[in-house]
């Protein structure tokens, strides 16, 4: 599933490719994508105009005059992409797609189907899309502090790689990522968050910082399918230190990565370097 760096290349990508087009007209041939319905689709957004492309955590927020904003989740195999005329062959599993003014189209295309697309009031979206009403804050943001991320981690009594998952704590952090950011901060998946002392959290909310501005910079983790909206994988996966590295030899310290279950989720980590700790629950 692309996480926090992947779709914040896919933004970045998108608001070079689309910011200022037209839209003439909406097809798909999975209405399931569009929540509300493919009418309610064609009738909002024909005529609008493209005004800037935003993220939150793992959603795009595509931006049109009028105050209209498209949310988008990618889920597991979203992809957009531009193509300079409609009459370009599509790519596989393309199940919408955005026809501009100037003959280019916005194509959404999706292997699973399920990925949404919700057409919401501009500044309604975390009221309006439940995936965002309960969002924690952006790794970026200034107010998420070592301290406040120890507060919030201090009540959960859950292991600290679902509460990672979760999105409430802190936004865009997924499988790939959750493990790398434990991993360098030395710290077990399963460990409860309750249990992590103040010096541990610091570390793992400057590595969760750091990590993803480095994963952003060289376009995300292309472990399966990801490609940003030009069509270029990430890099990223060149710097993997566990995820997807069971049977390997950790980098540290040289013990074989294991893999395990956390939450149902497929969990990387070593057994040496990242020790469940046994401390009582506060």
């Amino acid at each position: 599933m692309p996480e926090l760096p992947e779709v914040e290349n896919v933004r970045r990508g998108l608001s070079k490719l689309v910011v200022g087009k037209t839209v003439t007209a909406v097809d798909t041939n999975w209405p399931k994508t569009l929540i509300g319905g493919l009418a309610t689709f064609r009738t909002a957004l024909i005529g609008r105009t493209i005004t800037g492309v935003d993220r939150r955590g793992k959603y795009l927020l595509i931006r049109f005059d009028q105050d209209l904003t498209l949310v988008s989740h990618l889920r597991m195999e979203g992809k957009y992409q531009l193509a300079a005329s409609a009459g370009q062959e599509p790519p596989r599993f393309m199940h919408v797609w955005f026809t501009f003014s100037d003959g280019s189209q916005m194509r959404y295309a999706d292997m699973r189907k399920f990925g949404r697309m919700q057409l919401v009031q501009t500044g309604t979206e975390e009221t309006a899309v439940s995936g965002l009403a309960k969002i924690g804050p952006e790794p970026d943001d200034p107010s998420w502090t070592s301290a406040t991320f120890y507060d919030a981690l201090h009540r959960r009594k859950a292991p600290i790689k679902s509460v990672l998952l979760d999105q409430t704590v802190v936004a865009g952090i997924g499988n790939i990522y959750a493990d790398e950011t434990l991993w360098l901060s030395q710290l077990s998946p399963l460990q409860p968050a309750a249990t992590l002392k103040r010096e541990e959290v610091a570390r793992l909310h400057d590595n969760i910082i750091q990590e993803l501005a480095t994963a952003t910079e060289l376009g995300g983790t292309t472990v399966h399918s990801f490609l940003d909206a030009g069509g270029h994988t990430g890099r990223f996966q060149e710097q993997l230190h566990v995820y997807g590295q069971e049977g390997t030899p950790c980098a540290r310290c040289g013990t074989e990565i294991q893999k395990t279950k956390v939450g149902e989720r497929g969990t990387h980590f070593c057994p040496h370097c990242q020790p469940l700790r046994k401390r009582q629950l506060p």
